[in-house]
């Protein structure tokens, strides 16, 4: 795959992820954004391997993002359920790192919605 239509593949899945963290929650669109930015960045000088794991997580993120969303959208309720449920065996494949950063978000993303302080974009 060429360089430049490599970008523009990962430009394309984190601008539709983004659009996609809209229809969430305030709390967990801030919370969502930011890790998607910082992981988008992070990854940035990794390894054809590496890039090639990260592209198709996170386009399975998308995938799974999107689907919640329609899915909520087509119900009467328009309730939001957001997440998959994790085997032990998708977890035992995880870094202690990764682990840590799951309880991480784990904890931050049940925080109470008010401790975030955040206002809608008026625009």
């Amino acid at each position: 795959m060429s360089s430049s239509s490599h970008v523009s593949k990962v430009r394309t899945l984190y601008k539709r992820i983004l659009v996609l963290h809209r229809f969430m929650p305030i709390h967990l669109r801030a919370l969502g954004d930011q890790y998607v930015k910082e992981e988008f960045r992070r990854h940035k000088s990794a390894s054809p391997q590496q890039t090639s794991n990260f592209m198709t997580e996170w386009q399975k993120y998308k995938d799974n993002l999107q689907s919640q969303i329609l899915e909520a959208s087509g119900s009467k309720g328009g309730s939001l359920s957001l997440g998959v449920n994790m085997s032990e065996e998708e977890l035992s494949d995880f870094r202690q790192e990764q682990i840590g950063q799951l309880y991480e978000l784990l904890l931050e993303s049940t925080k109470p919605s008010s401790q975030f302080h955040i206002q809608e974009d008026k625009t």
